[in-house]
């Protein structure tokens, strides 16, 4: 469906029809059919679609439960099975063609983050049971092939083969040589003060950037002799009295640009290396609860959903959730630049 309200919609992008009826936690795009997204919700499901961007209109694939509320998602590498991790501790693969979900994975809290590694053909999932393992989905055990243990709860953690990046409650990231996992390779702490959110790695993998709940992101190269490319701005705030939540950060693959989403509503695409802004949209009522780019950065999908970053107070049981996908243009190419940011 495609609504022109300009009140929920402010910026006209494709909205996803028959979206969750609870909050947004997760937003993955297919690696092989661009125009297919799965979306994991606090009601407990993880759905797909299919959208098409010439006419702006989105068709419900699939649908399936995970019995508990859904933190993470991802696609394996052929596009036939998603991944889920939710807040009862499993992790679980639910098989496309056959609509069928089965248990893969087991930590002892919550699972934040899961990703699937089609180069050694295991899902590695972070919890905040202070562990990253690693499992192979064929066997079904209920043993990982190697679990790692760290020095707390793992918030956000973003791959790009042969890179991992692991950033935990205590402000430390983690970053992993995929093709030697069992120890981390480099330990560093992230350069903004508050709690990290979010975690995205930079398409050419020579580092990464960080959100935080105080409306700042860090650019933080893993090469320490250059740390003069290294630095942090301020976004997704008011008047800078007001700081927000930076909820996402997603990299433009093919250009090597990123977008920023938050507790305030906003989106913006970004040039970290000329450190401007690309381009700022039309905030909505309500926080972006999570975003993603699809691989060829034709399609920016983001979530209209409350999170809970103002209390319950501030919930509003009317409020409906929301998944919209933008069409992407030259808006995320560098060059087109809008607003200097530093």
């Amino acid at each position: 469906m495609f609504s022109t309200s300009t009140t929920t919609n402010p910026n006209n992008d494709i909205e996803l029809s028959s979206p969750p009826s609870d909050g947004v936690s997760c937003l993955k795009f297919s690696p092989k059919a661009n125009n297919f997204i799965v979306a994991g919700s606090w009601d407990q499901k993880v759905r797909c679609w299919e959208i098409n961007g010439s006419t702006k209109t989105s068709i419900p694939k699939a649908m399936i439960s995970h019995d508990a509320a859904i933190l993470c998602t991802d696609w394996s590498g052929d596009g036939t099975k998603v991944f889920t991790g939710g807040v009862d501790g499993k992790g679980k693969c639910w098989n496309l063609a056959t609509n069928q979900m089965v248990q893969v994975a087991q930590h002892t809290a919550p699972i934040k983050e899961c990703f699937w590694i089609e180069e050694s053909n295991v899902l590695v999932t972070a919890s905040w049971d202070k562990t990253l393992k690693y499992w192979d989905t064929r066997q079904q055990t209920g043993t990982p092939v190697l679990s790692l243990e760290l020095t707390e709860r793992i918030y956000a953690m973003d791959m790009l083969y042969p890179l991992l990046a692991v950033a935990t409650a205590d402000r430390k990231i983690y970053i992993y040589d995929l093709k030697n996992p069992q120890s981390p390779y480099k330990t560093t702490e992230s350069l903004l003060k508050y709690q990290t959110r979010c975690i995205s790695c930079f398409p050419d993998k020579s580092g990464f950037a960080l959100g935080s709940i105080e409306g700042r992101v860090a650019i933080q190269s893993l090469d320490d002799s250059k740390q003069e490319n290294s630095f942090t701005f301020k976004c997704h705030r008011e008047n800078d009295t007001v700081a927000y939540a930076v909820n996402n950060i997603s990299f433009a693959l093919p250009y090597g640009t990123f977008a920023t989403a938050g507790s305030d509503g906003g989106f913006s695409f970004w040039d970290k290396e000329s450190k401007f802004r690309l381009k700022q949209f039309t905030k909505l009522p309500q926080s972006i609860s999570t975003a993603t780019f699809n691989l060829d950065a034709s399609f920016y999908a983001y979530a209209s959903s409350y999170d809970w970053s103002k209390g319950s107070q501030f919930f509003d049981p009317n409020q409906q959730n929301s998944i919209f996908v933008r069409v992407v243009g030259d808006e995320a190419k560098k060059g087109n630049r809008q607003t200097k940011k530093r």
